[in-house]
């Protein structure tokens, strides 16, 4: 049985990714946990007038219990799945540290939550509630896009950088994941001139090695920024996922932290799939 955790604002968006997570999981055993982290500039004088005697827990988070307990049951009504079990849960705590505790505590297999693309001045492709869960907490992570309906997944896209090896036990994951609910994988190498011949061979090997009854296909491209090649790949290919290698201040980075906002619109025009290395 998996353990999934949902994050929710209580936001449209949010609440897609939940869609998406349900929809997609439809055929697994599936704990789903609902997360709803307050934030103290969320709270505001007026709920602790109005709480009069109650206790500041029973204040601030009765209210959320309340919105997710009517968001489950929505949520059961319109998927009507007997293999799904939901538990909702409200913290009041930095929003990486909430979700450290909960992936602890019950053995989380995957966090599911939206992003709503580029955000106002900052240009940046996701929000920084996203970008901070990606950095700080060691858990695969999937990322819908704002507005992105549901298709089922076929065709993976897996881009690396010069130090991201597929003889890792992450890439495994990768191949696991693709194995059991898509049917290709794209495999981008992005190097520059004097490493092509060194990591191609190399990902040959590893890719004789361990995909096994998988289409893929496998491409280097030299000397081009990854979010460039990333683009115009998904707007080529029939994309409906893309995974990620993320190691601390790398591809990741780069990718996401130092583009402008013409080269970054395409890049979570599908679904992301984080696996930290």
């Amino acid at each position: 049985m998996k353990n999934i955790l949902l994050l929710t604002d209580f936001s449209k968006n949010s609440i897609n990714a939940m869609r998406y997570a349900l929809t997609f999981f439809e055929d697994e055993l599936c704990n789903f946990f609902i997360l709803h982290v307050e934030v103290s500039t969320s709270y505001i004088i007026d709920d602790l007038v109005i709480g009069g005697n109650q206790s500041i827990y029973d204040t601030l988070v009765k209210k959320s219990k309340h919105k997710l307990a009517k968001l489950v049951t929505k949520l059961e009504s319109e998927f009507k799945n007997k293999n799904y079990n939901f538990e909702i849960l409200v913290d009041h705590d930095v929003l990486p540290d909430a979700i450290n505790q909960v992936v602890a505590l019950k053995a989380i297999d995957l966090i599911v939550m939206g992003t709503n693309g580029v955000t106002g001045a900052k240009e940046v492709v996701f929000g920084s509630n996203t970008i901070n869960v990606i950095r700080k907490v060691d858990c695969p992570t999937l990322v819908i896009p704002e507005d992105f309906k549901y298709k089922k997944p076929e065709a993976v896209l897996l881009p690396l950088d010069p130090l991201d090896s597929l003889g890792e036990n992450t890439f495994t994951n990768v191949l696991k994941f693709t194995n059991r609910f898509c049917k290709k994988i794209h495999i981008l190498r992005i190097l520059p001139d004097p490493l092509i011949a060194t990591k191609t061979s190399q990902d040959n090997r590893h890719i004789q090695s361990f995909i096994k009854n998988l289409d893929y296909e496998y491409y280097t491209v030299k000397n081009i920024p990854m979010d460039a090649v990333v683009s115009c790949y998904v707007q080529t290919h029939q994309i409906d996922l893309m995974t990620l290698l993320v190691q601390k201040k790398s591809l990741f980075e780069r990718f996401f932290m130092g583009s402008t906002t013409t080269q970054i619109s395409n890049k979570v025009s599908v679904p992301l799939l984080i696996h930290h290395c």
